[in-house]
């Protein structure tokens, strides 16, 4: 692949992170996306929700159960959905452009309630100033849902385009929204309805004192909508302040964060954005499996995942990459090591107040792949010991011998065991096995994978709950053949060169 072509292809990922769960048993098949909204929330429906509810299940039954009804057809990775609501002018934009500013690594899409508004007759046109644009009647909340709707399920939208000078849609212009990480609904009265409040997996609600929205208001609506100062304050005293103690005041039990101040408030919106940062990082599964871990995705861990899966990159375009990721999920694994406090003094004679790192360690890797990630562990790991393990299968009857060699004192020591790809989990559960019977105890052995899918990952964590797991991706799931999709294709293969 021509470097110029790489550059491109890094700067222009921006594919969702993850890409969904399907499974039928251990298999799947091409997925299908469901025919409406509601046949989507019936096939949901109807498995267990034990990921919402805390619960620990000691048999596994029941987190099995919840694993499948995440994976069924209708169950993709939704996008998270913020409301934000608010008196006129109260600064919900200035909320929502420095939610967006700061989520810069994933894509954020805004859609205004204002888009919505219905468009007025000839008659209602003439007399415009009798007209109550706040109250919830003057929106379409019906193409609203079904916007929504399809933004949800990961569907591009047209967006209506509403001149406020006319006081009407513009027939022929929309504004195309592409299916996004976060969307971020903004209006009045995006809480009255409890439809719309159904979708949002976060409500805000900025709350500005009334005097500093009515100047706002005058500014906003003279400047940018042609309106003179008299019309607006009549407005203002005949429908915008009785809406906003009938409807938009009433909805504020809705929200779950309220936002003084607006724009001015820095710290609520850094919360805010931590938070979201967190619920975005984090898959369903690893709310079933703790143990589980995945990387925090960014645009680069997206293109570098984007080269590494093209079929047509060059092998050392595709080694350089793969060892930048591999690179990252060490670290990342690395991080979930004990440390013990460690005091030294620095050249300028102060102290400074450490950690020193965890001296017992080593690393194993599954033959042959797992031997890609072990430059990435010697260069994080000075003088690391690295083990390997040999799974082959005989036959055709599933029966596997395992040849290994291993650090003599590998039971006093924390295992780091590499392998890229986590598929069925059953060559994983053999290396994990043979580790334990060495000795290593269980909640000391880290799985390191580049791509992992949920049978593997259901299927090791279902045996081994003290085991962590540090993947970059969790794909969709295995086909027929057990091959993990969208996936890497062998990698082994891919890595040395040995797939021509």
């Amino acid at each position: 692949m021509p470097e110029k072509a790489v550059d491109d292809v890094m700067e222009a990922a921006v594919g969702a992170h993850f890409s969904g769960l399907r499974l039928e048993a251990l298999r799947l098949s091409s997925p299908s996306a469901p025919s409406s909204p509601s046949s989507a929330r019936a096939s949901s429906a109807a498995g267990p929700a034990v990921h919402s509810n805390g619960a620990v299940y000691a048999n596994g039954t029941a987190a099995a159960a919840a694993v499948a009804e995440l994976a069924s057809p209708s169950a993709v990775q939704q996008p998270f959905v913020i409301g934000v609501s608010g008196g006129t002018a109260s600064g919900k934009t200035t909320v929502c452009d420095m939610i967006i500013q700061q989520l810069h690594d994933h894509r954020v899409v805004l859609v205004n309630q204002d888009s919505f508004y219905r468009g007025l007759t000839a008659e209602e046109s003439a007399h415009a100033q009798d007209y109550n644009f706040d109250h919830p009647d003057a929106f379409d909340t019906e193409q609203l849902l079904e916007c929504m709707g399809q933004l949800k399920r990961a569907q591009p939208v047209n967006v209506p385009i509403y001149d406020f000078k006319k006081h009407r849609r513009c027939s022929e212009s929309f504004r195309k929204v592409n299916a996004s990480d976060v969307i971020i609904l903004e209006g009045i009265l995006v809480f009255h309805d409890q439809r719309v409040r159904n979708l949002m997996d976060m409500k805000i609600f900025v709350d500005t004192d009334a005097d500093i929205r009515l100047a706002r208001r005058i500014r906003r609506d003279t400047v940018e909508r042609g309106r003179d100062i008299n019309s607006v304050l009549d407005q203002y005293g005949r429908f915008v302040k009785p809406a906003f103690d009938d409807f938009v005041l009433p909805s504020k039990k809705y929200a779950d964060v309220i936002i003084p101040r607006g724009g001015d408030n820095h710290v609520a919106v850094d919360l805010i954005v931590q938070h979201i940062h967190t619920k975005l990082g984090q898959h369903d599964l690893c709310k079933i499996y703790p143990n589980v871990h995945v990387v925090q995705s960014t645009f680069q861990i997206r293109g570098m995942h984007t080269l590494i899966r093209d079929r047509d990159i060059t092998t050392p375009d595709f080694v350089f990459y793969s060892e930048r990721l591999i690179r990252l999920v060490v670290e990342h694994g690395l991080g979930y090591l004990p440390f013990t406090e460690k005091q030294v003094i620095t050249p300028t004679g102060s102290v400074y107040m450490g950690v020193d790192f965890c001296k017992k360690l080593c690393g194993v890797s599954i033959v042959r792949s797992g031997e890609s990630m072990e430059n990435a562990l010697r260069a994080c790991c000075k003088g690391i010991k690295i083990g390997k393990i040999l799974i082959h299968r005989v036959g055709d009857n599933g029966q596997q011998l395992i040849y290994h060699k291993l650090p003599m004192d590998i039971a006093e020591r924390h295992v780091l065991l590499l392998d890229p790809v986590l598929g069925t989990g059953n060559s994983a559960n053999q290396a994990i096995d043979l580790l334990i019977r060495k000795g290593v105890p269980e909640d000391r052995i880290i799985f390191l994978n580049l791509i992992s899918a949920p049978e593997g990952i259901q299927c090791v964590c279902k045996r081994f709950p003290l085991l962590k797991i540090v993947t970059s991706e969790i794909d969709s799931g295995l086909n027929e053949e057990f091959r993990v999709i969208p996936g890497l294709g062998e990698y082994g293969d891919r890595y040395f060169g040995t797939d021509n």
